[in-house]
């Protein structure tokens, strides 16, 4: 093993695989075991001992299991940061902010030199991958090692060949649990979440994209990697459309400073959520019928060849819509896609590529990709299983080009849940605060 695959980052390991590693690698324990505390030390999580027992009174972490085995059989082994980069020209995108955006991505730089903790809360479209640009050059031209990480590995693909356009003399890391190229060490890398739980100080900026979405919120052990992946003098960023109580809270105490634009790139509004309440839709579905009005918007589609993305609360109903679908318009041309669909990366790639007119999907493409010129359509958008966040990010899908800034955003629900209301309502918040800025009056944060 070559010393910069252990650059900044902790690889568990038996000692036969330790025996020939350079002499600079740091050994580290892999679980703590005391008396009453059992603890892996990669993903900070506190075991059950009986669940993490192996034979030999030896034990391992059952909660990181898919990064590979941690036990008492192993350590974790480490060579500090070394930021051995070579210096290249690194910035060559020639676009142009807007004169918003280029407040936000100043700010941004500014925390960078500071290594100061930030909040960037933008609205859905606003451009917020443009606007690290001048801080990610300025902090790579410093010798600094970067990296740009997301909960979903869809916004992960979206944003590498963006970076790798963007910084085209730069060779970009891509990780991700089912990338099959080996790890190299790179200076600027793009991974998920989980994928940081293999890094230990080793970033002077880190960001974190799509911070609120699943599995990062609701999983403790990833907030634990982007604390451990961090060096202890380093920047810290969040991104995200749809701020958690958690974020905000910590924008109140002045625990992470705050930079907020609500105005797309092309200084178009939102689309509004159009609601029509169809108490019947699912028994319509199950008898291979299109319920009203979803049956005259897919005729329109069909005749004009307009793409669209049709949402659905569950995996079991992908199938149901797809086969109504099929049934009444054949010539209409899609594919359903979910989490665990084996398929997963092809499908939205061929969606990319307008080999497609349509994917039926679960909340997995609820953020981070980008179809130009779609429509939306959220079946069932009143189900527990659609949050208020994931009803914006969903809605935000449309209109996210320059060339059709407008868009259609339809639920059918059997009722206005709170989320609906409350969709409708941010949504329409955000709309407000936009036109201020459209017409260069002063635009205050939400919490103020």
């Amino acid at each position: 093993m070559q010393a910069s695959e252990l650059y900044g980052r902790q690889l568990a390991l038996t000692p036969l695989e330790a025996q020939d590693l350079p002499a600079a690698t740091q050994k580290f324990v892999a679980l703590r075991v005391t008396a009453n505390r059992l603890q892996c030390q990669r993903c900070g999580s506190v075991l059950n001992r009986q669940a993490a027992q192996l034979p030999r009174d030896q034990f391992y972490c059952y909660d990181c299991l898919n990064l590979g085995r941690v036990s008492t059989l192993t350590s974790l082994y480490h060579i500090s940061e070394p930021n051995d980069f070579p210096k290249v020209d690194q910035l060559t995108w020639q676009g142009q902010l807007t004169d918003q955006q280029a407040s936000c991505a100043a700010m941004i730089q500014t925390k960078f030199e500071a290594h100061q903790r930030q909040l960037l809360w933008a609205v859905t479209g606003a451009g917020k991958t443009e606007m690290l640009f001048p801080g990610l050059a300025w902090a790579l031209a410093q010798g600094w090692r970067v990296a740009i990480a997301s909960p979903r590995v869809d916004v992960c693909l979206e944003l590498h060949p963006r970076l790798q356009a963007a910084f085209a003399n730069l060779e970009i890391a891509l990780l991700h649990g089912r990338q099959i190229t080996p790890y190299r060490y790179c200076q600027l890398t793009i991974c998920t979440t989980h994928q940081l739980l293999r890094f230990r100080a080793a970033f002077d900026v880190l960001i974190v994209d799509e911070v609120d979405a699943f599995p990062f919120a609701a999983n403790p052990r990833l907030g634990y990697a982007v604390e451990q992946a961090l060096k202890p003098v380093s920047a810290l960023l969040y991104l995200t459309a749809t701020p958690s109580q958690d974020l905000l809270r910590q924008v109140r105490q002045h625990e992470l400073g705050l930079s907020y634009l609500p105005l797309r790139f092309h200084q178009q509004l939102l689309p509004p959520i159009r609601v029509t309440l169809q108490p019947r839709y699912w028994e319509r579905l199950k008898k291979g019928k299109l319920p009203w009005p979803l049956r005259p918007w897919l005729a329109d589609y069909a005749n004009r060849g307009q793409r669209f993305l049709i949402f659905v609360p569950r995996v079991a109903q992908l199938a149901v819509v797809q086969a109504a679908i099929q049934q009444v318009y054949p010539g209409l041309k899609g594919l359903t896609v979910h989490a665990s669909d084996p398929e997963r990366l092809a499908k939205v790639q061929a969606m990319r590529n307008l080999d497609v007119q349509y994917l039926v999907t679960t909340t997995i493409l609820e953020r981070g990709v980008t179809f130009p010129g779609i429509d939306v359509i959220v079946l069932g958008a009143d189900d527990p299983i659609f949050s208020t966040a994931a009803l914006v990010q969903i809605a935000g899908r449309v209109g996210r080009s320059k060339a059709r800034p407008t868009g259609l955003v339809r639920f059918i629900c059997r009722s206005y849940a709170r989320p609906v209301k409350r969709a409708i309502r941010q949504i329409k918040l955000v709309n407000r605060k936009g036109r201020r800025l459209r017409a260069e009056m002063p635009v205050v944060s939400p919490l103020e």
